[in-house]
């Protein structure tokens, strides 16, 4: 050599070397990748349950519709509506009227058990008392397939992730819940909402179904506008005959869905970490091996004047790319495995199941990613230094 390599030269010629040579320790590098990439996959997979929870209740409801509840409640699970207190409520100002009628929806919610089709196991259905009002207030919500429930009749409609999910919610079927036998009339699509995995019927039958009496458990009422929320909570709130709370229908729906999608996100976050602390391991493993078969490589670069700084950078890279690799196979293994599977699970704050969608977002892919270079720079960075450290003339005379 004339005269120094270029630090950066220097970085660029071992790793391209190391690089070059992965395929020479085929078996150990593959071991390292599948180590990586199962992690990814069981944490791209975990946090896209969380992200189709999420998804699917902050999608749920329009900007321009109120729900109201009895004040101090969380749900419609634990909260009354009077008769009376609706009346009142579709003559407050701010409410927007539809054909002339106040576009006012009182509603019952209650549970009923429905076996799921997997399973066979009973789970929590929803079962919503609705009038006509509203279908008016969700204009989204399509019958495809049968027809709507008369009111008067012991027949219910089904949404479509409901169908899906659980056993016996056929069009034609007759089921038994509370004192009455319903008749599945029709199924509805709401676009993916909350309401695709509901049961709905007439409210005036399910209150004595239910002895429910008159009373609701919450009302849905369509503003004016978006900006009409703070006019008709202040104009309840002044009405002395009422207690309840106002919230806008977005913002109900989204806080529903924290408790849940905090629980599942932390939970994927430590079984991902455990995992993760096996893959370093294997990378750890693999580099060691590299550095080994190498030793008399590196100390012969180092002795015709490569610097310790691109010999741990190459060391590094190599790592990196292993992990790269694993990350993406793990990202694509779990993108079509469980994009769009569905399933259902309870909603802690309704105590009943919602029907959801998986869903892998581009940012939880770069979230893999990044969790799968972590790895490789745990795996490799102790490896590296080590191959630094290397006496030169005691590693030249490695066989």
């Amino acid at each position: 050599m004339t005269g120094p390599i270029h630090w950066f030269e220097q970085v660029a010629t071992v790793t391209w070397m190391n690089v070059k040579s992965i395929p020479q320790r085929w078996g150990s590098s593959v071991a390292a990748i599948v180590g990586v990439a199962g992690v990814v996959a069981v944490l791209v997979a975990v946090l896209s349950i969380a992200e189709g929870f999420r998804t699917t209740l902050e999608s749920t409801g329009s900007p321009d519709t109120a729900v109201i509840l009895r004040g101090g409640s969380q749900t419609e699970m634990n909260s009354i509506i009077s008769r009376d207190d609706a009346r009142i409520i579709e003559n407050a100002p701010g409410v927007a009227k539809i054909d002339g009628r106040p576009a006012v929806s009182p509603e019952l919610f209650v549970v009923v058990d429905v076996p799921k089709r997997s399973t066979g196991t009973a789970a929590n259905v929803p079962l919503r008392g609705v009038g006509e009002e509203a279908f008016a207030i969700r204009p989204d919500l399509k019958i495809v397939e049968g027809r709507r429930f008369e009111p008067g009749k012991n027949e219910v409609i089904v949404g479509r992730a409901a169908a899906g999910e659980f056993a016996g919610l056929d069009v034609g079927n007759t089921l038994r819940w509370g004192e009455s036998s319903w008749t599945v009339v029709g199924r509805f699509d709401a676009g993916g909402t909350v309401a695709d995995s509901e049961i709905w019927c007439d409210a005036g039958v399910l209150q004595p179904a239910y002895r429910r009496g008159s009373s609701y458990q919450s009302v849905y009422a369509r503003l004016t506008s978006p900006d009409a929320l703070d006019e008709l909570a202040s104009a309840l709130a002044a009405d002395p005959r009422l207690d309840v709370s106002v919230e806008r229908e977005t913002d109900y729906y989204a806080e529903q869905s924290r408790t849940l999608t905090k629980f599942i996100t932390v939970l994927g976050t430590l079984i991902a970490t455990l995992m993760g602390v096996g893959a370093a391991f294997g990378a750890l493993n693999t580099m060691y091996t590299a550095v080994a078969a190498r030793t008399r490589e590196i100390a012969t670069l180092r002795a015709l004047g490569f610097r310790s700084g691109p010999v741990v950078l190459s060391v590094l890279a190599e790592s990196l790319v292993l992990a790269l690799l694993g990350g993406a196979l793990g990202g694509a293994l779990a993108y079509f495995l469980f994009n769009g599977y569905q399933a259902a699970t309870l909603n802690w704050q309704s105590f009943s199941q919602v029907a959801f969608a998986f869903r892998i977002t581009p940012e939880l892919m770069v979230q893999g990613l990044v969790y799968a270079l972590v790895i490789g720079v745990v795996g490799g960075l102790f490896p590296a230094l080590r191959a630094a450290r290397l006496p030169v003339a005691a590693a030249l005379r490695e066989p």
